[in-house]
């Protein structure tokens, strides 16, 4: 599945080349070449299987807060990488992102500190973090290209490279698929998956990167999991815990922190 939609997303992206500014790949200096490939590595491959992993084995919900974690995790590479100055409002926003966190971790564990992996739940939401935290290295990385390079040129190439990338994970798995069982339900969802959740996320994400911070562009992951709730709420039977409630209000209180503390209602 994951090479269906890393594959199926590159081919819309290459089918958009006669509008990337006529950029040639191989004649960009060697260093943009490898941090398109670094992108790619972070960007697409981490990104996308440890999600899909995560979310075998944890809830829609679960997964939608520990993702919400993502704009904390952007500030958290944007020091590292590229040094950006860290303030005390945005601290408190780790500690509380990180709170949260950690919360809904140990919860899907019962608590137990010598079984944070005995618990499938609880293993699933770390990868989802892992998933969050690779998203947020690429948004960092991927900026600096933003200043030298057309938007399409640079997500065709992410994902060319991701499509290598996750060859050996996706590629056994594509040879296990039983296309006899495919029906219309079935098509129309990787339709979805290709074209809305990767293809379109993608370009919308990179277009607004060449004018926004990666925070910002990060920010707009907190719609994730009111939509994600509400809709397992709808069809899936999912119920809301005290454990998803606490954690999710400490996470929502430090991504407050990081990005919206202390700015201007006109800003």
């Amino acid at each position: 599945f994951i090479q269906f939609r890393v594959t199926g997303a590159a081919l819309l992206f290459w089918l958009l080349t006669p509008l990337s500014g006529g950029h040639s790949f191989f004649k960009i200096p060697v260093n943009d070449r490898l941090r398109l490939a670094i992108c790619a590595v972070f960007g697409v491959t981490t990104n996308m299987l440890f999600f899909f992993e995560g979310l075998k084995i944890t809830t829609p919900v679960n997964a939608s807060i520990m993702m919400v974690s993502g704009p904390i995790m952007v500030l958290i590479a944007g020091a590292i990488l590229v040094k950006e100055r860290i303030t005390p409002p945005k601290i408190i926003g780790i500690f509380l992102g990180a709170l949260g966190a950690f919360w809904l971790i140990y919860s899907g564990a019962n608590f137990q500190l010598n079984g944070l992996f005995s618990s499938e739940v609880a293993k699933g939401n770390l990868f989802v973090l892992i998933n969050a935290s690779s998203y947020a290295i690429y948004l960092v990385l991927v900026k600096p290209l933003m200043a030298k390079y057309n938007a399409l040129f640079i997500i065709r190439w992410v994902f060319t490279f991701g499509v290598f990338f996750v060859l050996p994970f996706g590629g056994p798995q594509f040879q296990e698929i039983q296309w006899s069982l495919w029906d219309a339900n079935i098509i129309g969802a990787v339709i979805f998956v290709v074209v809305g959740t990767t293809f379109l996320t993608y370009l919308g994400n990179i277009i607004a990167l060449k004018t926004l911070h990666p925070a910002t562009v990060g920010a707009y992951i907190y719609l994730q999991p009111l939509l994600a709730s509400l809709l397992s709420l709808i069809y899936g039977g999912e119920q809301w815990s005290i454990h998803m409630l606490f954690g999710g209000l400490a996470i929502f209180a430090g991504v407050y922190f990081v990005s919206f503390y202390g700015r201007t209602f006109k800003s």
